[in-house]
């Protein structure tokens, strides 16, 4: 839509042929996004917060709308003054970035930077006056982090749309994930007395320093040559540092052979022996066991039942107070899980403001059809006669928040004659090895590293159940959908979103959340028969899923809801020209 309104479709990748049946946009409408990762980089930047972002910003400009993006809070320079500046044109979005932002992203560098956080004239105003070049009439905010909270209130004063999709409690809690320290659900925040000493964050102002010195050598150099020559200047001052210090000699310890070393095929102790191999690993003190938090099954009834959410008591009790308040400036706030809707509310979102839109991605659509396509849709994957180990697997990250721990601790519980009878893949991205040492006596776990699309699509024939062990209030994660787009069963805790997609024995089963004990409880009910595995077609037929082109489709008919558009239905045309109902 130009500035007068025309209905001229925006072209939509150049040279790249719109797929057939994919929905085309009536009245093509201008819109900006806002977040703070590179959109190009998809889940490789921001995780699934990004990925939804940017598959949902290409749907959209697939449609024939116009898209721009504006990223915040990670681009810096030495040239004064807060600007913006074209970065790239990807999948036909146009992508900016807004550089020396006085408030940092991700959220937990601007932990503390409560004043700029809470409202930033120049920052608002370069944003106001990219929006007027854009000329977008729709503004989609998928993340503030890097953005001061008054700028939702400054671009509805403009008379442009809002819609925000909240994918963490960012507007809530500076931790993002209403995490205590990372470790434990804040149930209570004490008017914002408990949030004082929750992160211990680098002072902002030297991240911002060090970011737009060092970014400027790289634009300036390449970023190969800045790092030989940081590599060099940090060897000097290593060197520097200690010169003058008496190194001790490293203590000499002998080697540890494995116990068993003379016994080659001997296994006359099978009856008996617990089955591990001793690798003989040192753990060190960082690598010991860290606790997280426990929560009751009814977590979640507990947390919204409270009382205390909107008590302030310091600046950190009025940082939540203005983040509802940004919440409130928008024309609707839609969160992928119900449960942060119900959250936000509690806070003081007013309800008529809030809607539950489900995701849809373009690799869950891939897994759906993967999965139907086989000739083993309609069978079970394992009972307990089948001749082979019950297959699980963990995906995400090391982060506590993902309760890789969780699993850690509860596989040593399991009883021997289960523990044979299972197949653990883990792919966590990030730093594995102390997972891996202490996992490593059982021959069961295996560890894959981080993953890609490809490895995840490549996966469906892998495992057979998907474990979800998280220790905060979930969302609307990915990764338990991706499990059921794939037609598996799922063990997931029992907080956040999560229940809203689990049906208890028909799609998954769900346990207290930091409970290792009743995680392996759950593992051995499966493995025992206690528990059915359904089939992929009774997974799905168990499940609210939702598909990418259609999960585009209703965020399109919110635009020119909010828009006040007034046009015949349907709404939506699709290049086929086949009227597409739209769900309410």
């Amino acid at each position: 839509m130009n500035a007068e309104g025309s209905n001229s479709l925006h072209p939509p990748m150049p040279g790249v042929a719109r797929p057939a049946h994919w929905p085309v946009a009536d009245q093509p409408i201008r819109v900006a996004f806002l977040g703070w990762a590179r959109l190009s980089s998809q889940a490789r930047e921001g995780s699934g917060y990004n990925l939804s972002a940017s598959e949902l910003a290409a749907g959209l400009a697939l449609m024939g709308h116009h898209v721009c993006y504006l990223r915040s809070g990670m681009d810096y320079s030495l040239k004064p003054g807060v600007f913006i500046k074209k970065h790239e044109t990807w999948r036909g979005v146009e992508c900016f970035d807004l550089y020396n932002s006085p408030n940092l992203s991700p959220a937990a560098a601007n932990f503390g930077r409560l004043e700029t956080e809470s409202s930033c004239e120049s920052q608002t105003k370069a944003i106001l006056r990219w929006l007027d070049e854009s000329r977008a009439k729709v503004v989609h905010v998928h993340s503030l982090e890097g953005y001061p909270l008054e700028l939702v209130g400054a671009i509805r004063a403009t008379g442009r749309a809002v819609v925000v999709t909240p994918h963490n409690y960012w507007y809530a809690c500076p931790q993002v994930d209403l995490l205590h320290k990372e470790r434990e659900v804040c149930l209570d925040y004490d008017g914002g007395q408990r949030c004082v000493e929750c992160l211990s964050p680098e002072d902002g102002g030297r991240v911002i320093s060090r970011r737009r010195r060092e970014q400027t050598l790289v634009r300036l150099f390449g970023h190969a040559p800045y790092q030989s020559v940081r590599q060099v200047w940090l060897f000097f001052k290593k060197h520097a540092t200690s010169a003058g210090r008496r190194k001790r000699p490293a203590k000499w310890s002998p080697p540890q052979l494995d116990p068993e070393v003379g016994m080659g095929f001997n296994v006359d102790d099978a009856t008996v022996h617990p089955g591990t191999v001793e690798h003989h690993l040192k753990l060190d003190e960082l690598d010991k066991l860290v606790v997280l938090g426990r929560s009751p099954l009814d977590q979640n009834e507990r947390f919204l039942a409270a009382p205390h959410h909107l008590t302030v008591l310091n600046d950190y009790g009025k940082r939540r107070l203005a983040g509802i308040e940004a919440l409130n400036c928008a024309d609707l706030v839609i969160p992928p899980s119900r449960f942060v809707l119900q959250t936000f509310v509690k806070m003081g979102l007013k309800p008529a403001n809030g809607r539950h839109v489900r995701l849809g991605q373009v690799h869950f659509d891939q897994l759906n059809r993967i999965v139907r396509r086989s000739p083993y849709y309609g069978a079970r994957p394992w009972t307990p006669d089948t001749d082979r180990p019950l297959r699980f697997a963990f995906h995400g990250t090391v982060r506590n928040n993902k309760g890789l721990e969780i699993l850690a601790s509860a596989i040593p519980m399991l009883s021997r004659e289960i523990r044979q009878r299972c197949h653990f893949q883990i792919r966590a991205a990030g730093w594995d090895w102390t997972f891996r040492k202490r996992l490593s006596v059982f021959p069961e776990v295996q560890f894959c590293g981080g993953y890609d699309m490809l490895q995840l699509l490549a996966s469906v024939g892998e495992y057979d159940v998907g474990i979800l062990p998280h220790v905060w209030f979930e969302n609307s994660p990915l990764v338990l959908l991706e499990h059921l787009h794939a037609g598996k069963f799922v063990i997931a805790s029992r907080l956040g979103g999560p229940p809203e997609w689990i049906v208890e024995g028909r799609n998954g089963t769900l346990f207290p959340a930091g409970d290792p004990q009743a995680l392996a409880a759950c593992i051995t009910r499966l493995v025992r028969g206690e528990l059915r595995i359904p089939s992929p077609r009774e997974i799905h037929e168990n499940s609210t899923l939702r598909s990418y082109p259609d999960h585009v489709r209703e965020v399109s008919a919110i635009y020119a809801e909010v828009l006040g558009v007034q046009r015949e239905d349907p709404l939506i045309r699709t290049d086929s020209s086949v009227a597409v109902e739209l769900d309410a």
